[in-house]
Order: structure tokens, then C-alpha cells, then sequence
């Protein structure tokens, strides 16, 4: 009997898991290994946006409590809040002439902000996994959203409006989570 076996192609980055990654920023600001792509992964994680926003993002930002951006993609205004963790990680960035003059945090050793290509490698050489991308982050985001709220319909309707979705199948399937559900429905029979 010949059996054919198709090779499924997955495609779109995954998450990386939210603990790991900020624990991952935190290692490279406080073994000044790479501070500044360290703050990039936590600020990632922790704001959920694309990494085209992310990167356009300054220390004058950060420092505040609350700040809206234009998002790049779809125009739309979109009020973030900076978290317990970002400003944990800036403490580090106090002394910094960029951090006094609300300069840009994501810059490489030669000050250049950030390209995203160079994003993708730096995501590669620090994380593990075949769909390791920028966009990781911003799903790490969705993913620790969606578990911190008990995987709640709740919790899918937030990030179908944070996302700006049209609905919240989009979300789970941007996530990851119907290809789980789907992957159980399998494994439970």
C-alpha cells in the first residue's frame, strides 16, 4: 500500500510565551547584553502593537502613564498604557542622554533606530522556533490577554478591538487558538 504524505506549510508567526520573553528583555537590559532590543521585546509584549508602531515609539512615550498613537496601518488612534514592566525596564535607561531628552529606545550600537529586518534577526538569535518573527510579539501580547482573562469570549472581544479585527474568529485564528481547539477535538475523542 503507497501512502502519500502531504507536508503542511504553516504560515504566520507564532507567539512566544509572555514570561520567556519578558524574562528574555529584562536578561539583555540588566546584563547590558542589548538594552535597547531587551526594552523593545518587554515594550512589545506588553503594548501589543505592530511592529511598525513599536518602533516609532520614544522615551517621552514610555515615561508617561498613558499615550496615544496614530496607528501606521489602519490610522487609527489608539491610547496605550505603560505598564509595570516598562517602567521597571526604564529605571535602567534613567542615566541615558536619549531617556533625558525623550529620545528613541530602539536604536542599534550605531544609533540608528531599528530596522525591521534587523528586529527579525535579533528575535531569531534570541528566541528558538521555525515561526519566530517581530510579529511574535504582538501575538505574545494577544496570547497572555487571552489566558490572564481565563480564555474568556470576553477576553476575545478585547483583543478583537485592541487587533482591530472584524470579528473574534479572526482573533483566534490570528492567535492560534482554533487550530488548538480544532487540534483537541482530534486528540479528546
Amino acid at each position: 500500500m503507497n501512502i502519500i504524505f502531504k507536508k503542511i506549510i504553516m504560515t504566520g508567526s507564532t507567539y512566544i510565551e509572555f514570561d520567556k520573553a519578558v524574562s528574555k528583555g529584562f536578561l539583555l537590559i540588566q546584563k547590558q547584553v542589548n538594552p535597547n532590543f531587551g526594552l523593545l521585546i518587554i515594550c512589545g509584549c506588553n503594548l501589543g502593537l505592530r511592529i511598525s508602531d513599536l518602533l516609532k515609539l520614544n522615551f517621552k512615550d514610555l515615561k508617561k502613564d498613558e499615550f496615544t498613537i496614530v496607528e501606521q496601518k489602519t490610522g487609527k488612534i489608539r491610547t496605550l498604557q505603560s505598564n509595570h514592566h516598562i517602567k521597571l525596564a526604564l529605571r535602567y535607561f534613567e542615566d541615558s542622554l536619549s531617556y533625558k531628552r525623550g529620545g528613541k529606545p530602539f536604536v542599534s550600537q550605531k544609533g540608528t533606530t531599528y530596522s525591521i529586518q534587523q528586529v527579525n534577526r535579533l528575535i531569531k538569535k534570541y528566541f528558538s522556533g521555525n515561526r519566530i518573527s517581530s510579529h511574535s510579539l504582538r501575538k505574545s501580547f494577544g496570547r497572555r490577554v487571552w489566558e490572564m482573562n481565563n480564555k474568556t469570549d470576553q477576553a476575545l472581544l478585547y483583543l478583537s478591538e485592541i487587533f482591530n479585527h472584524s470579528n473574534t474568529l479572526v482573533t483566534r485564528r490570528y492567535l492560534g487558538i482554533r487550530q488548538e481547539e480544532i487540534k483537541d477535538i482530534y486528540l479528546n475523542l
